[in-house]
């Protein structure tokens, strides 16, 4: 028979209570026998519940603890350890796997502050009291819950969990803002702004500063990610034309540059002989970074609210298909995977379709009694009494 029992650290408040004592939350340890072994061990939770289902689960399986299977040992931490090695094999973003290191970090701190130390005891309670611990918006939460399940994924496939139990978990309701691009005034404000910002930076930031036209003038006429014109290199620029492979989904996008946006390249001091824009020192992400603190900056002198470089890829997506390019070439030169992401993003811009929507409603006023009369010169509607309304 096996017997449960809170083993009191030093800083209980209730050590003199004794093993009977159990409301704190010091960890469990179980004592007896079990099919004539010995066990007297910690069972690696605080949690009581937990702890009374790991010790009925010994009982019905008749399983000593020191004859499980190696997969049922693996802690936490191992499993994320390898966890992280598999997608880095896999030769995932540098930035994804920078937000599942973070989602480790967070979900080990946990596990330690609730007395959890092998995937196996995460219960769907312990894993929404996880959730609810996150301090992300809605979409960001929605994107973590997303590795989570494919951590726990994982976890099952090598038997570290019986069940991926994220997957339970409800995604939050993430309502999607509509896409608004810069207005013309708003680009024309953003870039008079440049000269008043290059008056205002310290001389040995000023290269950046003359750098800024030339950026702005790129995410505006090629619909790139802030990421691939910061990491534009001399050698994709040929001619008029500019092909790359995106940083985010490695999908290949070749565009045409206007000429005085080529001008202005060309007129742009180099950071480096290789790069326009980044030294190719450190990481892109921190030169990222860099230039959108710059941009915030800009977008202030010129008074645009809601500013960000995001903002330019739609404008050129918005004008495109203002104009009548259809969705899937625009998704093409978006470098989307899928036009179905492209629909979702801009659907409402595509101008062939506001023209079937227009036309749709002007049909329907056509068979409207009121409407017709109006349109034949007379205004006056009368109610059922005969007067003028």
């Amino acid at each position: 028979m096996l017997t449960l029992y809170r083993r009191h650290l030093r800083r209980c408040d209730h050590r003199k209570d004794g093993r009977k004592y159990r409301r704190c939350r010091c960890p469990v340890w179980v004592d007896g026998h079990l099919n004539g072994a010995e066990i007297h061990k910690t069972l690696d939770t605080c949690d009581w519940q937990r702890a009374q289902g790991i010790v009925r689960e010994w009982e019905a399986e008749g399983e000593h603890p020191a004859e499980q299977t190696e997969s049922k040992r693996v802690t936490l931490e191992v499993a994320w350890q390898r966890f992280i090695s598999d997608i880095e094999a896999r030769n995932l973003h540098a930035s994804t796997i920078r937000k599942y290191r973070l989602l480790s970090k967070q979900m080990k701190e946990f596990a330690l502050r609730h007395g959890i130390r092998v995937p196996r005891q995460f219960n769907l309670t312990s894993l929404g009291e996880f959730r609810r611990g996150w301090k992300d918006g809605p979409l960001s939460s929605g994107k973590k819950l997303e590795r989570l399940r494919a951590f726990l994924g994982f976890a099952k496939e090598h038997d570290w969990v019986d069940e991926n139990l994220a997957r339970k978990l409800k995604a939050p309701k993430v309502t999607h803002r509509p896409t608004m691009p810069f207005t013309h005034e708003e680009v024309l404000r953003t870039l008079a702004a440049i000269e008043s910002y290059v008056d205002r930076v310290p001389r040995n930031g000023r290269a950046n500063a003359r750098r800024l036209r030339a950026l702005v003038l790129i995410l505006r006429y090629s619909g790139l990610r802030i990421s691939d014109v910061v990491s534009l290199g001399l050698d994709r620029m040929i001619g008029s034309r500019l092909f790359l492979y995106t940083q985010k989904t490695g999908v290949p996008v070749q565009t045409v540059l206007p000429d005085f946006v080529l001008r202005a390249l060309e007129a742009t001091p180099r950071a480096c002989e290789k790069y326009f824009f980044w030294t190719g020192k450190g990481t892109i992400e921190s030169a990222v970074r860099s230039w959108q603190t710059r941009l915030r900056k800009l977008f202030k002198l010129a008074k645009v609210e809601h500013g960000h470089a995001h903002r330019f890829r739609d404008t050129f997506a918005v004008g495109l298909l203002l104009a009548g390019v259809p969705i899937d070439r625009v998704s093409v030169l978006l470098g989307h995977r899928s036009v179905r992401i492209t629909e979702r993003h801009y659907n409402p811009w595509v101008r062939a379709r506001q023209e079937q929507l227009e036309a749709d409603v002007e049909r329907a006023w056509s068979r409207d009694p009121i409407v017709r009369l109006d349109t034949k010169g007379t205004h006056e509607v009368r109610g059922n009494n005969g007067h003028v309304n």
